[in-house]
């Protein structure tokens, strides 16, 4: 559906100052919904909030509707009465630019043991009645995932395919044993979403209140090794005995990549999901939107077609297109939870039936600015390519910074921008770019904090290369000063992007 015209920032939690080592749903959290607020603009966008498994990607969960334990805030733990400040006595100093997942991880699931305990002896009534009700209405998925993590936990992080074959494969008996085994360890992950979710809806009450739309993220594909899988083996590609991917998924080879990229995620089995009448997608949306006011779908092409690559290839060479029934799954959404507030993400090679299943429902396309420089007045990236409905981004979370970008340009591509821009401003390449996304037509645009902020390489989030090292960047409480709020309340008003005043 078209959005009116807005503007708003991409910055995941992680990223939020914190002394716990780590961006957390804090007061921090609060202070940047005051800047978006103040600075005009409407909406939040955020990467995906699953808990993270292998690398920390946030786009590769141990759930597709759980929460990331990590961005909890203890603060919120003490105000309630389940830690004390003498809980935080000897905590370590932390690097305030960057998280260090493997320092703060043993930390904070300490900090959430101490306070599920407490949560057990001094709980109220209504928190108690709160708990229950949470459970009741998340069971859904609620209970498979807190097996799941109980049942990982007692095999030390191992995948769920590795375990014994009986737990492997759910058979009833076997999960019945599990469950009466693991009682406290299930209530734990119970009382962490429980915790998750309640700081996380309060927050965006706020932000609701204060004229902010949340953002949320959904990739098309689910980890391997998640409660997805493992609960609902039917309506993925699995092999039968071995319980891993009989097609993976990727992207056939490109200008990018001589070999492809071959994700390793499980393919849909379609045809068991349309039987289901798209039962666990409409389950995945509905958990979406408990979270966030709009949904950006990765790697929407692979609604009406998808790379399937066999078990065994090493590349992403050897595979094969296959057609996914994206009209019939987003008509059985529509009539079952209303008209989608959803942005597709439709960069690489996309196909006349991509595009015509995106406008079928009028979901909007993504168009990126650092793309738009290396070719010719062609180039759909080019603002004045744009359609209306469309959102512009300077960069994502994929790509370098902006000042990173530009230094790293070629020099053709470097000239073909100042051409475009006229010179480069004052202010900084990063400013011109989001003046020229402010000034688009595009409905909507989105500017990363680190291109508000003017930083280079240093503070990109993620390389999609690289397995390691991705999604430690964070900003120093000192960061959101008035004068750069400022600018950029003005620049958004300028163009019409700042709210309607009623």
């Amino acid at each position: 559906m078209p959005f009116p015209r807005s503007s708003g920032i991409l910055l995941h939690p992680t990223s939020f100052p914190s002394r716990f080592g780590i961006g957390d749903l804090g007061l921090e959290a609060y202070t940047f919904i005051d800047f978006l607020k103040n600075t005009n603009q409407q909406y939040w966008q955020v990467l995906p909030l699953g808990p993270t498994g292998y690398g920390n990607s946030p786009y590769a969960c141990y759930s597709a509707m759980a929460g990331n334990p990590q961005i909890i805030s203890p603060e919120q733990l003490k105000e309630q009465g389940l830690l004390a400040e003498d809980d935080f006595a000897n905590l370590p100093v932390f690097d305030s630019s960057k998280v260090d997942y493997e320092k703060i991880k043993p930390i904070k699931i300490d900090l959430l043991k101490k306070a599920c305990e407490n949560f057990q002896t001094k709980a109220t009534p209504l928190q108690q009645k709160e708990f229950a009700g949470f459970c009741h209405s998340k069971a859904y998925w609620l209970d498979d995932y807190a097996l799941f993590m109980a049942l990982k936990d007692t095999h030390e992080g191992s995948s769920w395919h590795t375990w014994e074959p009986e737990l492997a494969k759910r058979e009833p008996q076997a999960i019945d044993q599990a469950r009466r085994q693991l009682t406290a360890e299930i209530f734990f992950h119970k009382f962490i979403q429980f915790e998750f979710f309640r700081q996380w809806s309060e927050l965006k009450t706020y932000a609701n209140m204060s004229g902010i739309r949340i953002i949320g993220d959904i990739p098309i594909y689910v980890a391997h090794d998640s409660s997805d899988v493992w609960a609902n083996p039917d309506i993925f590609c699995l092999d039968e005995e071995t319980g891993e991917p009989a097609l993976m998924a990727g992207v056939p080879p490109d200008y990018f990549s001589a070999t492809g990229q071959l994700w390793g995620n499980p393919v849909y089995n379609w045809e068991e999901l349309q039987k289901q009448d798209f039962k666990w997608w409409l389950g995945r949306f509905q958990a979406m939107l408990d979270y966030v006011d709009v949904i950006r779908i990765d790697h929407f092409r692979g609604f009406e077609a998808y790379w399937a690559v066999e078990k065994g290839e090493e590349t992403a060479i050897n595979g094969e297109w296959l057609k996914a029934p994206g009209e019939e799954l987003f008509e059985t959404i529509k009539q079952e939870l209303g008209t989608l507030p959803v942005l597709a993400e439709d960069l690489g090679v996309i196909t006349p039936e991509v595009e015509a299943l995106r406008d079928k429902f009028e979901f909007p396309g993504m168009k990126v600015l650092q793309f738009a420089f290396g070719s010719d007045p062609s180039n759909p990236f080019l603002p004045f390519n744009y359609p209306r409905n469309a959102v512009v981004y300077s960069g994502t979370h994929d790509n370098d910074t902006t000042v990173g970008w530009y230094n790293q340009a070629s020099e053709w591509e470097k000239q073909n921008l100042l051409l475009y821009l006229g010179c480069i401003s004052p202010e900084g390449i990063h400013w011109d770019l989001i003046r020229l996304a402010l000034s688009s037509i595009a409905n909507q645009a989105i500017i990363p904090l680190q291109d508000v902020l003017g930083l280079g390489t240093e503070a990109r989030m993620n390389f999609p290369s690289i397995a390691e090292g991705n999604w430690e960047w964070r900003y120093p409480q000192s960061a959101l000063t008035e004068e750069l709020g400022q600018r950029l309340k003005i620049l958004t008003t300028l163009y019409g992007r700042a709210p309607r005043q009623s």
